[in-house]
C-alpha cells in the first residue's frame, strides 16, 4: 500500500490540494530543488492539525514551506511531505490600538504595505524582504537596524501532535535570527504585530529609501536566498568575503555576487551541490585568511529526513 495513502485521503477530506512529485525549484527563491514526493496546499487550521497527526502516526517526514526565501532544497528532491499554507493563512486584519493580525502565509511585503496604508509605522525595515510573515517570525528577520523582535507581540501555532498553542512576549525568545520556534516542529499559523501611528506619506518615504538601498546594493536581478551567512561579531560577512578576493568566484552555476559578496546567486542553472560547495569554500577560505568562522544563515534540507543540516 502507498505509504502516503492515508495522508492523501485526509488531505482531500480536509479540502486540501495535493500534487505529487512537485518540483521544488518553483517554490524557492534560489529556484533550485528537485521534486517533493507529496506537496499539500493547506487552507485551514483544522486541516493542518489533521495532517500533522497523520504524518506522526504514519512516520512520514514533513516540512512546512513559507516563501522559500531562506531555503536550499537538494537536487534529488524531498522524500516526504511538503505542507504549504494558503487560504485563511493568507489574510491580513488590522485591529485596534495599532495592531495587525495576519496569517503566517502572508508575504512580509503585503504586511508592510497594509501597515503603511493604515498609517502604522514599525515595519519599514522589512519592506523588500521576500519571506513570509511566519518565516520572518520564526527566524526573527531583520534589516537596516530593525527586526521582528521590535514589533512581534503574539504567535499562534500548531504543534507536531496537531495540538494548538501560542507564545507571546518574552516567551517568543527572540534574538539574532532565532526565536522560540527555531528548534521546534511547532508550525506558526497566525502572527500579531504592534505598530505606532504615523503619517502614511512619511512611512512610504522611509520604505522607498530602504528599497532604493536594496536595489543599489543587492543582486535582486538574480535568484538567491538573501544573506547566506550570519553577521560575525565585530565584522560583516560580505566584507570578509570580499577581503578574501572571493567576489565573483564561481563553482558550477553558483556565484558570489559581484554586487554584494554576502549574497550567492544562481547565475547559470546552479545545482544545490554547486551552492553547498561554494558555501564550504567561502567558509574555509575566510577562516584560513582571517580566523573568523562564518555561520550559515540559510537553511539546507536533507532529502530523506527533511531536517535542516
Amino acid at each position: 500500500m502507498d505509504r502516503y495513502e492515508t495522508l492523501k485521503q485526509t488531505a482531500l477530506q480536509s479540502g486540501c490540494q495535493i500534487r505529487l512529485n512537485e518540483p521544488m525549484n518553483r517554490y524557492t527563491s534560489f529556484q533550485i530543488g528537485g521534486p517533493a514526493d507529496v506537496f499539500v496546499e493547506v487552507p485551514s487550521g483544522p486541516a493542518l492539525s489533521q495532517l500533522l497527526r497523520v504524518c506522526g502516526e504514519q512516520s512520514l517526514p514533513w516540512i512546512i514551506l513559507g516563501n522559500g526565501s531562506n531555503l536550499l532544497v537538494p537536487d534529488e528532491g524531498l522524500r516526504g511531505v511538503v505542507l504549504h499554507l494558503c487560504g485563511e493563512f493568507q489574510t491580513v486584519t488590522p485591529m485596534e490600538d495599532g495592531k495587525i493580525q495576519c496569517g503566517a502565509a502572508v508575504s512580509l511585503m503585503k504586511l508592510c504595505k497594509t501597515a503603511q496604508q493604515q498609517g502604522l509605522s514599525g515595519l519599514e525595515f522589512a519592506w523588500g524582504i521576500p519571506g513570509s510573515v511566519g518565516g520572518a517570525a520564526y527566524m526573527n528577520a531583520g534589516a537596516y537596524g530593525g527586526e521582528m523582535k521590535d514589533v512581534l507581540l503574539h504567535c499562534r501555532h500548531v504543534a507536531a501532535t496537531g495540538e494548538l498553542g501560542q507564545r507571546m512576549g518574552e516567551a517568543l525568545c527572540l534574538s539574532y535570527r532565532r526565536s522560540a520556534y527555531t528548534d521546534t516542529k511547532d508550525v506558526i499559523t497566525w502572527v500579531t504585530v504592534g505598530l505606532k501611528k504615523d503619517d502614511p506619506a512619511a512611512i512610504r518615504e522611509r520604505m522607498d529609501d530602504y528599497m532604493g538601498r536594496r536595489k543599489a546594493k543587492q543582486p535582486l536581478e538574480y535568484p538567491s536566498a538573501g544573506s547566506v551567512f550570519k553577521r560575525p561579531e565585530g565584522h560583516y560577512a560580505g566584507g570578509l568575503i570580499e577581503q578574501c578576493g572571493l567576489k565573483g568566484h564561481r563553482i558550477g552555476g553558483a556565484m558570489v555576487s559581484e554586487k554584494h559578496a554576502g549574497f550567492l546567486i544562481n547565475f547559470d542553472r546552479a545545482a544545490c551541490a554547486d551552492v553547498c560547495n561554494l558555501i564550504a569554500h567561502i567558509q574555509e577560505t575566510v577562516y584560513q585568511q582571517t580566523g573568523v568562522p562564518l555561520e550559515r544563515e540559510i537553511k539546507i534540507l536533507d532529502a530523506q529526513t527533511l531536517q535542516f543540516v
